[in-house]
């Protein structure tokens, strides 16, 4: 049994030997700054893909005729105006030649045309694009809260004058007709787009000689004033417009 003096003396030893609690070292919090990021996971980093981003598609490997067909198709849609064979060119890397792009936009508009839809693929003046078949027009012109605008007779002798005999003068167009031509007339199919001042003759006073323009062609359709219809064809249209404009005039009522 020990003695009172013996516990007296190991108590001071373990207290020499035991430090205490204000003195214990506590460990230092990790600093934010120093600690890696490792928010990326294991995907993210296979794709190199940082921050949740979308990751980047490869493009396409085009492996024949179909593949190159179906990105002329889709810049075609994509596009709000006609493109011509030289820009579809542009489209691959390596260029594939006019004569191969020709004969898939040949093959295009034939898949279209067998598909029997209510759009075409067609080739106007500026180029190739799609556009609605003539057979629904009239279906989609009830969306439109504007009418279509009416022409009269002398704007569309006018404009028959000018397309068959271009370029021509403000005098020749008065010498074919008979009548005056009121500069109302000429300004009306300037501003719809139709033709244009591409000249003036050389003679006194220098006349300007007036021209259709590429918007008179793709608004008809047209590649080329070969494809033109026939001038009966032309006063079928200006009788109808004669024909609706009296229609109205006899409908209003007379104050």
């Amino acid at each position: 049994m020990r003695k009172p003096e013996e516990d007296e003396a190991m108590g001071e030893k373990v207290r020499e030997t035991t430090p205490e609690a204000e003195d214990t070292a506590v460990p230092a919090e990790a600093d934010d700054d120093a600690t890696p990021d490792n928010d990326a996971t294991p995907d993210d980093e296979a794709s190199g893909v940082e921050g949740g981003d979308a990751p980047v598609r490869p493009p396409l490997q085009l492996t024949g005729p179909e593949d190159y067909k179906r990105v002329i198709e889709a810049a075609l849609l994509a596009s709000a105006v006609p493109l011509t064979v030289t820009v579809l060119r542009l489209l691959f890397e390596p260029e594939p030649g006019g004569e191969l792009v020709r004969r898939l936009l040949e093959e295009l508009r034939a898949d279209w045309e067998q598909a029997g839809r209510g759009v075409e693929l067609a080739q106007t003046a500026s180029g190739w694009r799609f556009q609605t078949r003539p057979d629904y027009q009239v279906y989609l012109d009830r969306l439109k809260n504007e009418k279509p605008p009416r022409y009269s007779r002398a704007v569309m002798e006018t404009l028959a004058i000018i397309a068959y005999r271009q370029p021509v003068t403000r005098g020749d167009i008065e010498d074919i007709r008979g009548v005056a031509v009121s500069p109302g007339v000429l300004k009306t199919l300037e501003s719809r787009g139709w033709i244009d001042v591409v000249g003036h003759r050389d003679t006194p006073g220098r006349p300007a000689l007036f021209a259709t323009t590429k918007r008179f062609l793709d608004d008809m359709g047209l590649r080329g004033l070969t494809e033109l219809p026939a001038l009966p064809e032309i006063e079928r249209m200006m009788d109808l417009v004669d024909t609706a404009h009296l229609e109205t005039d006899t409908a209003a009522p007379t104050e």
